[in-house]
């Protein structure tokens, strides 16, 4: 593995699941800010980086990775120690299940240029632009919470911090912004708690940079 650079923007849900899983993993990554506000994303250096130009992008050397998932199973297959998923087939079929809850299902219906799009070209004023976060959101949390209460421990699945986990705190972190009411979740809140409180976890979490650059 090569020097790893992590293209990211400080509040995107996807890249903060990223910094959980190097960190949780133990690895250090250069980390190059992309503006989405300022719309960095659409620089040509960017783009070259990823064609959809979105974020995170991970480099390990020649290689380069889009979609979060993709990365976080990257790493954790070239670094499975602490393992992100579980041994078993059915076990990471159900994980994955859980992670791409929030990574396929809520987490693209709130995204940046998706409220972008709902307010220029839909016309949506900002309540009607929150009404539908919260439908979605609440959508997909509710269903794993209900997942947790089948299949979780001490976290989403058993108890042992893994992808759904990392994909769970930073759209917590999305609800709570905008405002929705996370307590109706209490098996989330447990899980969340419990990647929050490890160490690595601390210097993952949202700060806005000082500059960014594409």
């Amino acid at each position: 593995m090569g020097d790893l650079i992590l293209h990211d923007y400080w509040r995107s849900s996807a890249s903060w699941r990223v910094r959980l899983a190097l960190a949780a993993k133990g690895l250090a990554a250069a980390r190059l800010p992309v503006n989405l506000v300022a719309g960095d994303q659409r620089g040509a250096g960017h783009l070259a980086r990823n064609a959809q130009g979105l974020v995170p992008v991970l480099e390990d050397g020649p290689l380069v990775l889009t979609q979060s998932l993709a990365i976080i199973e990257y790493l954790d297959e070239r670094h499975p120690d602490p393992p992100l998923l579980p041994s078993d087939a059915a076990g990471r079929a159900l994980v994955r299940g859980a992670a791409l809850v929030i990574a396929a299902e809520v987490h693209p219906l709130g995204n940046l240029r998706v409220q972008r799009w709902l307010r220029d070209q839909m016309g949506q004023d900002d309540a009607a632009i929150t009404a539908w976060l919260h439908h979605w959101m609440h959508d997909g949390l509710a269903a794993l919470d209900g997942f947790a209460a089948r299949h979780g421990g001490a976290q989403i699945y058993a108890d042992r911090i893994g992808l759904a986990d990392l994909c769970l705190v930073p759209q917590l972190y999305n609800a709570r912004r905008f405002g929705l009411d996370v307590a109706a979740y209490p098996r989330l809140l447990a899980a969340e708690a419990g990647v929050l409180a490890q160490p690595w976890a601390a210097g993952t979490q949202p700060r806005e940079p000082l500059q960014s650059s594409t």
